[in-house]
């Protein structure tokens, strides 16, 4: 595993637990809003190792219910079934954060029932999503993970961080149309973090935010805000 960085304590990271956040390297998608693009562009960032790491967490069992793996996108990383079963097998949760774009693995995954949430990044409509993310996009394979979390043989969430630059209400009319059900969806404020892909990006309003929360919630009604 390429682990980039990690938070040692989380209270926000992995709902209703208490955990850690550990990041992995490297990134399919080259979306402007990227808060984490060091983590995507450059070639050597700081590296942690497992063996660093696994000696934190053997630390904080008792401690830590859980770990939540981030990126970057995790299911880039070859070892990352093999890494799951050795965190699980201590006793620890695991969320896995991801954009969705190897439904296969992430079916693996669930199957050997390795994962105890899922969060989904949900970049756009199904329309803008190549433009959102920057790369020719194969939105089946969207879809396919869409459609599998939906199935429900996880706990799962499905977000979209809303930035002015990038969306616009029809896109959120459209979201609606394609995740509408009882999944949970988290529209999520924009926050420049100083490590952007892009330039020039901005967020919402409140109300605007909540304006677009009330057009998706007709059709999806368990709708939430983070950081608005």
């Amino acid at each position: 595993m390429k682990i980039t960085g990690l938070i040692k304590t989380t209270l926000l990271d992995f709902p209703g637990k208490v955990a850690c956040t550990v990041f992995t390297y490297g990134c399919n998608f080259r979306c402007n809003f990227c808060h984490n693009a060091r983590l995507v562009t450059e070639e050597n960032p700081d590296n942690i190792t497992e063996d660093e790491f696994f000696s934190f967490l053997s630390k904080r069992q008792g401690i830590l219910d859980g770990v939540c793996i981030s990126g970057g996108e995790p299911t880039l990383q070859k070892d990352l079934p093999e890494f799951i079963r050795r965190i699980k097998s201590m006793g620890f949760a695991v969320k896995l954060d991801t954009n969705g774009y190897e439904p296969d693995i992430l079916k693996s995954l669930i199957d050997e029932k390795l994962l105890d949430y899922v969060a989904m990044d949900i970049k756009s409509s199904p329309d803008t999503y190549s433009e959102i993310c920057g790369v020719n996009i194969d939105i089946d394979k969207i879809k396919a993970s869409v459609s599998l979390l939906k199935e429900g043989r996880t706990d799962y969430e499905f977000r979209t961080t809303c930035v002015k630059e990038c969306h616009t209400p029809q896109d959120f009319v459209d979201i609606a149309d394609w995740l509408q059900g009882d999944s949970k969806y988290f529209l999520q404020h924009f926050e420049d973090s100083g490590n952007l892909i892009g330039e020039g990006l901005s967020a919402f309003s409140k109300q605007q935010t909540e304006d677009f929360a009330q057009i998706i919630s007709e059709k999806v009604p368990n709708i939430g805000l983070r950081g608005v």
